[in-house]
């Protein structure tokens, strides 16, 4: 993979609030060499082959060794082990290519979460935090799916509190095996894994540990398969260990460990989330613009209408924008993955410690993604009209599927909190200096402004100010809640969700930027029209969205004259000139439509 231009010091996770990034910096999805191309287009061939015509087939649940036997194929392509290295039985990929596999598979529906359960948070686990015993032993059988995978940490008292679980682990007397009585819900691939990662607490822990528990330990039972509003052919099922006794040798990494591996190994479902969430964000559009341009009333497409074009647009730009953010993040992983193992950290240390730098963005990334597929189907149904309320047309589906998004790998409420807490904790710990931008955007709302700087020459000047603003307005909004609540913070969730929201479309709005920059530099401003009309459309959003956050926060903690202030303050950061945003619609639309596809 072509790799970012290192012109600064690395970035660290969360940094992009403070500190700007250069174009050359940034890896964008233009950059994809010839074989990564090639294996996405392996992965399009295995969904139009062995997925999408077999969709109401596999919803049913009628045959149980279907979906598993669609799992043997992708492993027989090698899509379940690109995450492993190749002394392992896999192929050792690079992280950024892992995600364009995640983003084409996640266009699969049910598929795409059974199979990224097992390569996810069913065999990395094992890969990152077991011994060299336990690695041998599994990991090559997972890559090629002759194992299947599930990983059991949800309880029906513990949901997002997951170190709450009450499932105990009991050391036999002759001291060769662990005892594991407990019940699990929610356990993707249950129905017909092999192998299962499972939490428990030793005796009175105050922390999880991990054990690694084959089926054929026995002292497993399990319910029937839970009825879902969505993804009806993904395996879901309540696990109930009943004196499961489990070898000593399969406790996953040291005692009260777990709690640390299920949130690290969450940093990775968190952005392979969001980006197959973009896989199916892309396909939806697809086939939502081929309806439209089918779709006839009143004598003419109806893609013609300029309320569709709207639509179109919108789901093309919110797909472009996220889809840059994530690859950029993903470099940075890669990037950070390759300084820790230069620096002599062993290969699976320094792939976790990468995750957890950047764990800030892949939150921020599980909440944006999810929320643009949401919205792109949400656009299919309405754009299928009558068609798309009927369970015989596609957007049935597509609506039903997308819904649990926002709630795997930590609900998106849960993941905007983390967002914040993240921050402030590297703040305090000394790691990200905010203080000092803080307190110059604090001193910079009592000045009086600079009207008289002279125009630089370049992409995107304006746009930057913009984004320079934006940046200095969520810091601002932060600065003064944690100057009104200090260690208290944390109990205005609602605040904390506002202060979120702003972080997400400074993110979102800077990597699009950044993308058209660096496509602009590479070919010609001409080239990246179109990009550079969705890069304006969402800045605009992100200005307003942002705005809309900032006032929401600002009127729940302050009054009188600070509010008054802060709200000017606000006012003055969020200004951007407007822009003819109904005809860079249009031009966006027009170029989908006759396509009839996602193209970019």
């Amino acid at each position: 993979m072509s790799t970012a231009s290192a012109t600064k010091q690395a970035i660290k996770g969360g940094e992009f609030l403070i500190r700007d990034t250069a174009a050359a910096e940034i890896f964008i999805p233009e950059e994809f060499n010839e074989e990564q191309r090639m294996i996405m287009q392996q992965c399009r061939d295995f969904l139009s082959k062995e997925v999408w015509p077999r969709l109401d087939e596999i919803d049913s649940m009628k045959d149980p060794k279907l979906m598993p036997s669609i799992l043997d194929k992708a492993g027989e392509l090698g899509l379940l082990g690109t995450s492993v290295p190749q002394e392992l039985g896999g192929f050792g990929m690079d992280f950024n290519t892992t995600m364009l596999v995640a983003e084409v598979i996640g266009a699969g529906h049910s598929v795409a979460v059974a199979l990224s359960a097992h390569t996810g948070i069913g065999t990395l686990p094992i890969l990152y935090y077991g011994n060299d015993d336990q690695k041998k032993k599994y990991i090559p059988k997972l890559a090629t799916g002759e194992w299947k995978a599930a990983y059991c940490l949800t309880e029906p008292d513990s949901g997002s509190d997951a170190n709450s679980g009450k499932t105990k682990a009991v050391l036999s007397s002759d001291g060769k095996h662990y005892i594991i009585n407990g019940q699990k819900m929610w356990i993707t691939n249950g129905g017909f894994a092999d192998v299962y990662v499972v939490f428990a607490k030793i005796d009175n822990d105050k922390n999880l540990t991990a054990f690694i528990v084959e089926k054929s330990f026995g002292g497993i039972t399990m319910n029937e398969e839970e009825k879902k509003m969505g993804i009806k052919g993904s395996s879901t099922r309540q696990i109930f260990f009943n004196d499961c006794k489990v070898p000593v040798e399969n406790m996953l990494s040291e005692r009260e460990n777990g709690f640390k591996i299920a949130v690290n190994i969450l940093n990775i479902g968190r952005i392979k989330l969001g980006i197959a969430a973009l896989g199916g964000s892309k396909h939806t559009t697809s086939i939502a613009t081929r309806y439209a341009n089918e779709r006839k009333q009143f004598g003419t497409s109806i893609s013609s209408f300029g309320a569709i074009k709207h639509k179109i647009a919108e789901m093309a730009t919110r797909i472009f924008a996220s889809e840059s953010a994530h690859y950029r993040a993903g470099q940075n992983i890669d990037d950070a993955y390759h300084a820790f193992v230069a620096a002599g950290t062993d290969s699976s240390k320094a792939r976790l410690k990468a995750l957890e730098e950047f764990a800030i963005e892949c939150a921020i990334l599980k909440v944006h993604g999810s929320e643009v597929l949401d919205f792109t189907v949400d656009e299919g149904v309405q754009i299928y009209g009558g068609m798309g309320f009927s369970a015989e047309g596609p957007m049935d589906r597509a609506y039903r599927d997308a819904r649990i998004n926002r709630i795997f790998e930590g609900t998106n409420e849960i993941n905007r909190l983390l967002t914040v807490d993240m921050l402030l904790k590297r703040a305090m710990k000394g790691s990200l200096d905010l203080m000092t931008p803080a307190m110059g955007v604090q001193k910079e709302l009592l000045a009086i402004p600079d009207f008289g700087a002279a125009e630089e020459e370049g992409v995107f000047v304006k746009e930057k100010k913009v984004l320079a603003n934006l940046k200095k307005a969520g810091l601002m909004v932060a600065g003064s809640a944690v100057q009104k609540f200090m260690m208290k913070l944390s109990e205005q969730q609602e605040i904390l969700m506002n202060l979120a929201d702003m972080m997400i479309e400074v993110y979102v709005a800077e990597s699009t930027l950044l993308r058209v920059e660096k496509i602009i530099g590479q070919k010609s401003e001409k080239a990246a029209e179109l990009q550079k009309e969705m890069a304006l459309i969402y800045l605009h959003q992100a200005v307003a969205k942002a705005a809309a956050a900032g006032r929401e926060a600002i009127s729940a903690f302050a009054e009188g004259d600070e509010q008054r202030l802060l709200l000017m303050g606000l006012k003055r950061f969020t200004k951007i000139d407007a822009y003819n945003l109904k005809d860079a619609r249009r031009k966006v639309a027009d170029y989908v439509i006759e396509k009839g596809e996602y193209p970019f």
